[in-house]
């Protein structure tokens, strides 16, 4: 499983690009539900590449598709920094008993920054890590005290990785507090 920092819509778009296999994203359902032109171009785009579509419209749907998200943010950085990571890239990994490989997206933010519609011509970044293996924690898969653990490691070899500044807070309550028009696409 490839665990990435989260900085723009166009890192769903590198990424593959980058890598000599298959990928699929979970994308937020609303990318599938667009109306006019440009939602049916956004909808082809994500059908055509594999993407999954994720509901995240509240409660149960919500968490359930946070908790399994392969950006382990489980949204864009509003502001460039590495954010707490989602346990449910520890608990896919644990269940499907594969490592993970910390994944960093460089200058992608730049690129295409949130509410931007079209990329700008930069260039951008991968770095790829060295594969996590969480063997050692074979059977605890439904432990909450070990789902953070991997977690919080998955996200401390990312911040190693990019050299980003952490922060231990969701990122998703930083975009709550920012005003709409910031994070209005995200």
């Amino acid at each position: 499983i490839l665990a990435s920092n989260h900085l723009s819509f166009a890192d769903s778009i590198f990424l593959p690009l980058m890598i000599d296999r298959p990928m699929s994203f979970l994308a937020k359902s609303d990318y599938f539900t667009g109306r006019g032109l440009k939602g049916w171009a956004t909808k082809f785009f994500m059908k055509a590449t594999g993407q999954i579509p994720i509901d995240r419209s509240g409660g149960k749907a919500s968490e359930a598709s946070l908790n399994t998200g392969i950006y382990p943010e489980g949204t864009r950085s509003p502001d460039g920094r590495l954010y707490r990571g989602r346990t449910g890239i520890a608990r896919m990994a644990m269940e499907a008993k594969v490592p993970v490989v910390p994944v960093i997206m460089v200058d992608t933010d730049t690129a295409m920054p949130i509410g931007q519609r079209l990329p700008r011509v930069v260039r951008v970044g991968i770095v790829i890590g060295e594969p996590l293996d969480f063997s050692r924690y074979a059977g605890m898969e439904n432990d909450r005290y070990i789902l953070r653990s991997v977690t919080d490691e998955i996200m401390v070899a990312l911040q190693r990785l990019g050299e980003q500044q952490y922060d231990d807070v969701y990122a998703s309550s930083v975009k709550d507090r920012l005003p709409a028009r910031v994070t209005q696409r995200s």
